[in-house]
Formats: structure tokens, sequence, C-alpha cells
């Protein structure tokens, strides 16, 4: 399917069926204390053999079987001095990273005592060891020793369907199926397919798939799952085959229309299929939140919201919804209902500490919902939440705590704040400098935002976002000449940085001193970055100063097309004035003015052309 729907469902069963549990890669080295000498341990001859572990010490024994069931049958069988060394050497060789002398030992031992522990160990050695063959002949081994114990079949059937014997691994599903009570057998059935992903041999995983399956074909549940099978391995026509059917035998079925979903070949099909059903099992949450997913893929989102309000008066506490909830009207330009919602997830997580999901994001969000409706105390209070574990976020939380201080008046506050702010890291020492230069600016504190910055490029001469920005300030500070210094060293210390090539030629040209090199340092840069707006505007600002009125016409309307800006506007406007369509740049100057009425652009603009609006 072309896009990227989930199946939630599917994997919830999945998670409720015993898999055969995966043999850790590191089982070598898991026993690391020094265990004791033979001589420290009883010498009897006539107790009952005990697991490999409890021949190791006691911190060792991480690496060993788990104790074993009180159902299983263990055999009576005599610690003999000479059993006791064996099974001391294999340890002591295997966690050196021997396998195959130790694999043996414990084979051969297992078979003369019977004892099915240390076949499993064996089994766990070769299977640490990444040995499939050997691996399989110790799980047979213990599950011949221990026919009752159902961990010993389940390593059976994963190490036979690993090793491709897919005759052997065949008999054993079609006997739990047919054994299997009707309630429980399709849960069995999406076991079994779990365990066949991981054959080698897709295809012949496939069909033996399908021929378990044949004859409980009028179960919904087996068309699910060889839909999913088919899907898998690329079979599109059978899948929708299979899922078609499904549904048909059990029209309320959310995992059949889930995976019918799932397996169709246009996106455009999908939500109407779910609406529908929805439209008929108004209570299926599952179906309602894939739903919902698929109306955001489409970008309906006033759809998607109604859908996940739907979910929300179900549970409303559900921190995913909630989440769900409060971007989507951030994308709908709804802010209050985007921070009640931002709110409300953040009251969830902290009533379920055990909820996997973490706030600091969702809590930065709050912050800045706050600050646009200007409740900059709000604003500190959220941030004052992000937790200190969560570092990059906390840190930036704090940089962003500390601006909202100066704008708050605080500037010796703020200041403070960031003194206290320490960090070994280099990048986040420049993160402080650069935002002690914005507080400063901020409160009209030119000359000390300068100074900050100077001291920081001293400091960080290697570092191109801390040089670039002391470019620009140096420029509003009219010292020029440090200005193209800097991101000269920019262009050095970066190649690739467009930025320094854009903002170097927009100086020449507003300048309008050497424009030709203008002219090809905006050139280099729009071939970095072809879609930048604002690397558009200095191109068609260079074209105007250069007496190209069309090209710089063509180049600033592209511009405004994709970044609808005050400077790009008051551009254009000048432009347009110079080509005699002066209504059509009062026009552009009004709108400018009445979205931003302060602009330094527009100001020198109108006081140049000697113009009022």
């Amino acid at each position: 399917m072309k896009n990227a729907f989930a199946i939630v469902t599917l994997s919830g069963l999945l998670s409720a069926c015993a898999v055969a549990p995966t043999p850790q890669a590191d089982t070598p080295a898991a026993a690391q204390a020094d265990a004791p000498a033979p001589a420290s341990l009883p010498a009897s001859t006539d107790a009952p053999l005990p697991p490999a572990a409890e021949v190791l010490a006691e911190g060792e024994r991480a690496s060993a079987p788990d104790e074993p069931s009180p159902d299983l049958k263990l055999p009576n069988v005599a610690l003999t001095k000479d059993m006791l060394y064996k099974l001391m050497k294999a340890e002591f060789e295997f966690r050196g990273g021997v396998w195959q002398g130790p694999y043996m030992t414990l084979m051969g031992l297992a078979q003369q005592t019977r004892d099915p522990r240390l076949a499993q160990r064996a089994a766990e050695m070769a299977q640490a060891a990444q040995q499939g063959n050997e691996a399989l002949a110790a799980i047979r081994l213990w599950r011949e020793l221990a026919p009752e114990s159902d961990e010993a079949t389940q390593y059976y059937i994963a190490a036979s369907v690993m090793a491709e014997d897919l005759g052997e691994a065949g008999e054993l599903f079609a006997t739990r199926l047919r054994e299997a009570a009707p309630a429980r057998r399709g849960l069995v059935m999406y076991q079994i397919q779990q365990l066949l992903t991981r054959a080698r041999d897709k295809a012949a995983a496939g069909a033996l798939l399908e021929r378990l399956l044949a004859p409980y074909s009028a179960m919904s549940e087996a068309r699910v799952v060889l839909a999913q099978s088919a899907y898998t391995r690329g079979a599109a026509d059978a899948a929708l085959a299979h899922a078609r059917e499904a549904l048909r035998i059990k029209p309320d079925s959310e995992i059949a229309v889930l995976t019918l979903a799932q397996v169709s070949g246009e996106q455009a099909d999908v939500a109407p299929l779910l609406a529908s059903f929805l439209a008929a099992n108004p209570g299926a949450r599952e179906v309602r939140a894939a739903h919902a997913r698929i109306l955001l893929t489409q970008k309906q989102y006033d759809a998607a919201r109604k859908e996940f309000e739907a979910l929300l008066k179900e549970q409303p506490d559900n921190p995913g919804t909630l989440y769900a909830l409060g971007i989507l009207s951030m994308q709908l330009n709804d802010p209050r209902a985007a921070e009640g919602y931002l709110a409300g997830f953040v009251t969830a997580v902290d009533k379920n500490p055990g909820e996997e999901r973490d706030p600091a994001k969702v809590l930065m969000m709050l912050a800045q919902l706050a600050e646009e409706r200007g409740d900059l105390p709000a604003a500190r209070a959220w941030l004052g939440k992000v937790d200190q574990e969560d570092a990059p976020t906390w840190f930036a939380a704090q940089l962003r705590s500390a601006q909202l201080m100066g704008k708050q008046g605080d500037l010796a506050g703020a200041r403070a704040f960031l003194g206290a702010l320490k960090t070994e890291e280099p990048a986040r020492q420049v993160q402080v400098v650069l935002v002690q230069s914005q507080v400063l600016r901020e409160a009209g504190k030119m000359d000390e935002a300068y100074a900050v910055m100077e001291e920081g490029a001293a400091r960080f001469p290697a570092n191109p976002d801390l040089l670039y920005d002391f470019a620009l300030l140096a420029e509003k500070m009219g010292k020029v000449e440090v200005m193209e210094k800097h991101l000269r060293q920019v262009m050095q210390l970066a190649p690739d940085n467009h930025h320094a090539y854009n903002a170097l030629g927009y100086s020449l040209a507003e300048r309008n001193v050497r424009l030709d090199e203008a002219l090809a340092l905006i050139d280099k840069a729009l071939k970095m970055a072809p879609a930048d707006p604002f690397i558009m505007d200095s191109m068609g600002w260079v074209q105007y100063r250069l007496g190209n009125l069309n090209e710089a016409e063509a180049h600033l309307r592209r511009a405004y097309a994709l970044r609808n800006d005050v400077d790009i506007a008051v551009h254009l406007g000048e432009v347009l004035w110079h080509k005699g369509q002066k209504s059509d740049a009062q026009q552009l100057w009004r709108e400018a003015r009445a979205r931003d009425p302060k602009n330094d652009t527009l100001k020198s603009t109108l006081a140049r052309l000697q113009l009022k609006l």
C-alpha cells in the first residue's frame, strides 16, 4: 500500500501469543565472577545431578538455564567428581569464547544423565555462537528428554523454522491447531504466522501457512492471517482477496477491516472504507483511530479532529488522543484549544508515571502558546516543568526562560540566570553567548550586546553560527568591515553555508557597491538553496540595483509567493514603483504596513522615495 498505514490491533494480538525466547547474544560473557575451586565444593557422589548453573558461583547464575518447572521430571543421577569437573571446565571455556568443546561436553552429559537442563544449556551455547544446526540438535534432545516442556517445544518450533525444516514445524503447527480450543484457535494462527515470518524461504513459509489454514478457511481470523502473510510476501491480489473474505465472514470485525485497509492498493480507497465501517460500528475505537490517522495524511484536518474528539469522549485521559488534538488544533490555527489539549496531555502523563511518554516537547509547545498570547509568566512556568533528565530540551528551556525574563523587563535577572547556567559543552556555551546577546539587543543595549558577541567570537573563533550572528550584529552597528571579515570566516569554516554568501551579497547590494561580486555571491547561495525565498529576494534586489527590473520583479514575485514577508513585499513594491506600476506598489506597501507598522525596511524605503501612504 502506498501510504504508511499501520495496524495496531494485529500486533496487539500477536503480543499475547507465546513466542520462543530469543537467545541472548552475550551469553558467553554473562558469567564474570570467579568460580570457587573444585576442592571447595561438596564431594558427595550420591546427590542428584544439578543443572550446570549450580556448579558456578552465585554471581554467574545469569548465564545459566532458568529454574526447572515443578512439573518437570528430572533424573536422579549421582554427581561424580568427573561430571563436576567437566561441567565447570565447559562453563569456563564457554565464557572464554570457545563454544564447540563445551557444547559437545554438555550434549554428552545430557545423553548420559538424561537431564533436560543440560541439553537446554547446550542449545543456549550453540545459539549464542549462532550455530543453527547444532542448536537444533540440542533442542531436539532437550524436547526428547522433557516432552512435557512447553518451553522446549517452542524453542524446537522456532529453531526448525529458522533451520528451514518446515516439514517438522508444519506437523507441530497442524497438531496445535487441531488441539486448540475453538475460542483460542485464532490466537494460535497468529502465533504460527509470526513464527513463519522468521523463515528464510518466504514462499515456502507462505505455502505452508496456506496448507495449515485451509481446513479453517471459514474463520475470519484465518483469512486475516493469510492476508497478512500474502501482503508481507508482496502477493497483493491474494492479500486483498483474503482480507475481503475475512470481512465478509465477520462484517463487524475491526481487525478484518483494518487488514483490508492495510492491503488496499490505493490510499484514496481507505478513508471511505473505514468511514463506512464506523457508520455501522460506531464503537470501533481502533478503526476510528486508524480513520483519524488516514485523514491526517490526506490533510483533512477538520475531519480528523472530529474523529479524535469522538475518541476523547470515550477516554478523556488518553495521552495519545490529547496530543493529536493539540497538534491538530495548532495546525488549524486554534491556539486556545491547542493549549487546553496539550495541558491535558501533561496532566494525563503526570497521573501515569509509568507511561513511556516524554512531555518535554509538549511543555515547550505550551510555553510557546502562552508566550504568543502574551502570558509570559505562564510560559516560564511551563518551561520550569521540563525535567532536567531530558538534557537537550531542558537546556533549551533554560535559555528560553532567560529570554522571557528579559522580555518581562528583568534584564539583570536574565543575565544572572544565564551566568549561573553552567555547561562543559562548547556548543552549549555558544548558545549561552547568543542568548545573552539577544536579550541585550531586545532591551536596546546594542553596545553591550556587541561586546558580548565580540568576546564570544574571540573564545570560539571556529564556530560558524556564532560568527554569522556576530557579523549580522556588526552590520546593524554600521561595522561593515567586521561584518565582511566574519562572514568570510564562516565561508571558510562552512563552505556550504548558503546564509553567509547570501548575507554578504545582500549587504553589498543594499549598499549598492561591488554589485558584480554581490550577484556572484547571491547566485552561489541560490544554487545551494534554490527554494529559499529570502535568497530569491536577495537576487531580486541585486537585479534591481543592476537595473534589470523585469528579472528583479520575477525573482521577487516568486519569493513573495513562497513567503508572505514584509521585507519582500517592500522590495517588490519598489521595483513596481520604478516600473510605473505605482498603484500596485502602494497597495503592497499598505499591506506591509498593516502587518508590521514599525518595519525598518518599509520606513527607509518610503523616506528615500519621499512618499507617504
